[in-house]
């Protein structure tokens, strides 16, 4: 491939050295402009090579003496089939240029990413549940009542918030036991008409390997602008760094014959699947959102292969709703183990779109008196929204209950009312204006 590489570099280079002579050469055929006669006098520019064009800024690629590990042949061609099933699918141009990227400081919604339309906004946002609850619920930075946007005070706060989000769901991936980060070393450099294909992009990847959760943290933050910066391919590396540190031999087992990869193809764009949802969630590739695991069918005879759902209690949780999937009567039940994490942070895919909901309030997932009456706040990730928004959440005032429209409530009420109410059954939502 280097060869070959080389090969093309120097044609396009003796191509335009010659061209460029043509276009100095005195005779009236040529296709310039006259100028004056010194200009016309000229010799030819001398002969020098085209440089080769860096994809990846020098400024984010990092030093092959830092002791990582190549990637190999055979690594690249598994990224490829444990995420597309094969090796002839490559990620397109949305997927490349997804990074994890915050908005203005001086927003009110400084804690929240910027999202990207396609496949990628899945990992952004369970990455962007992640940043809120490590500002909120972190013991360095607790919020004691104070709002989101007062944590960050500057681009450094920022920065150590999604360095321990990614931390954290790499660290759960490798079972707690150890993690791997993905970086691009500073021989990385490929021509514009190669780079649509990642191939030299992957042989420049170097691994490391960490014991301690502490130091996959600092590492990420010593390096945080391969995966915050415009064309640094961060989302890509990050989903590189989750299959190194889960293993694919773990997350074929994880997968368990209901699919052999992480994403499918829809409407031209490659979207997450469940099971890449919940690695990013729990650490483990389940493909359901049932608890423990499933032994029995719908039909009530013993399944041929039993079906992995999700197995410990998750830190940010799961809430979906899908009104065609309740009109076709195939509407999953998210278990307890996703609908109530250890924080009160939740992943929402409300018809199809997912967004991040959230409580100030620690107790509302481990005191049932907190959930009588309470507020939670909501992240589109859409760029029109300027603030998060403010529900208020009832369990208890059930007013409407005897009103014709609650006896269909699944048509009348929004998504998101119902959403919420496949954790609090019965809750009268109030959207505050």
């Amino acid at each position: 491939m280097g060869a070959e590489l080389q090969q093309i570099l120097l044609q396009v280079s003796e191509l335009q050295h010659w061209r460029k002579v043509f276009t100095n050469t005195k005779s009236p055929q040529r296709l310039v402009d006259v100028g004056k006669k010194e200009d016309q006098d000229e010799d030819p520019p001398p002969y020098k090579p085209i440089p080769p064009v860096c994809s990846i800024p020098r400024r984010l690629v990092i030093s092959p003496t830092l002791g990582g590990t190549p990637v190999t042949p055979q690594l690249t061609e598994s990224f490829r089939r444990i995420l597309f099933g094969g090796t002839f699918h490559v990620f397109n141009y949305e997927w490349r240029k997804s990074v994890f990227q915050f908005r203005q400081l001086n927003s009110e919604l400084s804690f929240a990413l910027e999202m990207d339309t396609g496949g990628a906004q899945a990992v952004q946002m369970v990455i962007q549940a992640r940043v809120i609850k490590h500002l909120l619920f972190s013991r360095q930075s607790s919020s004691d009542g104070r709002t989101l946007t007062s944590l960050i005070t500057g681009q450094r706060d920022q920065e150590r918030a999604l360095a321990a989000a990614l931390s954290e769901s790499l660290w759960l991936a490798g079972q707690e036991v150890s993690t791997t980060v993905t970086l691009v070393t500073e021989d990385y450099c490929i021509t514009p008409h190669l780079d649509y294909k990642l191939d030299n992009f992957t042989e420049r990847l170097q691994l490391f390997t960490f014991k301690e959760k502490e130091d996959v943290s600092k590492f990420i933050l010593e390096h945080i602008q391969s995966f915050t910066e415009e064309r640094s391919h961060g989302v890509i590396l990050f989903l590189y760094s989750l299959i190194c540190s889960r293993t694919v031999d773990r997350l074929q087992e994880d997968l368990n014959s209901t699919t052999s990869h992480l994403l499918h193809l829809r409407l031209g764009d490659f979207v997450c699947r469940q099971a890449l949802l919940n690695l990013l969630l729990t650490g483990r590739a389940s493909p359901h959102v049932f608890n423990g695991t499933l032994y029995i069918g719908e039909d009530g005879l013993p399944l041929d292969r039993p079906l992995q759902g999700v197995l410990t209690r998750s830190d940010v949780g799961y809430l979906h709703w899908s009104r065609e999937q309740m009109e076709r009567g195939r509407l999953p039940q998210v278990g307890s183990m996703l609908k109530t994490p250890r924080f009160p942070v939740w992943l929402c895919s409300v018809d199809n779109s997912l967004s991040v909901m959230f409580s100030l309030n620690l107790s509302l997932v481990s005191d049932w008196r907190t959930e009588r009456r309470f507020h939670l706040f909501l992240c589109s990730g859409m760029s029109a929204q300027q603030t998060a928004a403010r529900l208020t959440v009832d369990t208890h005032s059930h007013h409407w209950e005897a009103s014709e429209a609650y006896r269909d409530s699944e048509k009348t009420f929004p998504s998101l009312d119902m959403t919420i109410r496949t954790k609090w059954d019965g809750a009268a939502v109030i959207w505050n204006d």
